[in-house]
């Protein structure tokens, strides 16, 4: 209860949050472009709910960097109290006591996409650095009370997991193994849901199949881990018709 006063102290005193889009119905397309994004600020189309996550300079394109390598174990993105209360409103504090419990994982929530069910979600990364980690994830069935999935890939481990965050604790749900992932290097990660079906891609090549015991429904966004420090672009939400 300490902690979850502390998280609530700490969003009371920020400035109130203004949510800078309407979100749009899960039969809509979101394509996510940072050009038009100031480097070294927060991200307009995605709210970062635990971690470092910024616009950053690669190349000729402006990219969204997640930066663990400031990273200290337990610790949430600034305001996340108000950040929460603008995801879910009244349900806010039940939310806040999952984003402490899953500190150890940053994420990034994408705020144009309230409810994905069906379709597929993908997006281009590029792990940079990390000692520990360099996770790269698309987070998605993410709860009002703050569980959720990620699929995510790791240049450091060359596999592609499937989280399953629940009730405070982290389990495995499918791991595959020996998919190389350079690091260094542009990747392309995707999920496909129909149903209760999961299928992950990683560079076009079809790697993981489950299924789920309950249909998809949620927010969508990325993910992380620990002292990752990881480039992403190109987030898209294609929902099936």
């Amino acid at each position: 209860m300490k902690i979850r006063r502390t998280l609530l102290n700490i969003g009371l005193c920020m400035s109130a949050f203004v949510w800078l889009a309407s979100p749009v119905t899960a039969q809509q397309q979101v394509k996510v472009d940072f050009s038009n994004e100031t480097i070294g600020a927060d991200p307009k189309s995605f709210l970062s709910v635990v971690g470092i996550w910024r616009i950053e300079q690669e190349g000729p394109k402006k990219v969204l960097a997640v930066d663990g390598r400031q990273w200290k174990e337990g610790q949430s993105s600034a305001g996340v109290a108000d950040k929460a209360r603008a995801l879910y409103g009244d349900r806010y504090a039940e939310f806040l006591d999952r984003v402490q419990a899953y500190a150890y994982f940053p994420y990034a929530v994408a705020k144009d996409v309230e409810d994905f069910r069906n379709g597929e979600l993908g997006v281009r990364f590029e792990g940079i650095s990390g000692r520990i980690d360099q996770g790269a994830g698309i987070l998605f069935n993410l709860k009002p009370n703050g569980d959720y999935l990620t699929i995510r890939a790791n240049p450091l481990e060359n596999n592609l997991v499937l989280w399953k965050f629940e009730k405070g604790k982290r389990s495995s749900v499918k791991w595959i193994r020996n998919t190389p992932t350079p690091t260094r290097q542009w990747h392309d990660l995707k999920v496909r849901i129909v149903g209760t079906k999961v299928e992950g891609y990683l560079d076009g090549k079809l790697y993981l199949e489950h299924v789920l015991a309950e249909p998809v429904a949620g927010r969508i966004g990325l993910w992380s881990k620990a002292d990752s420090y990881v480039y992403f672009d190109a987030f898209t939400a294609t929902p099936s018709n």
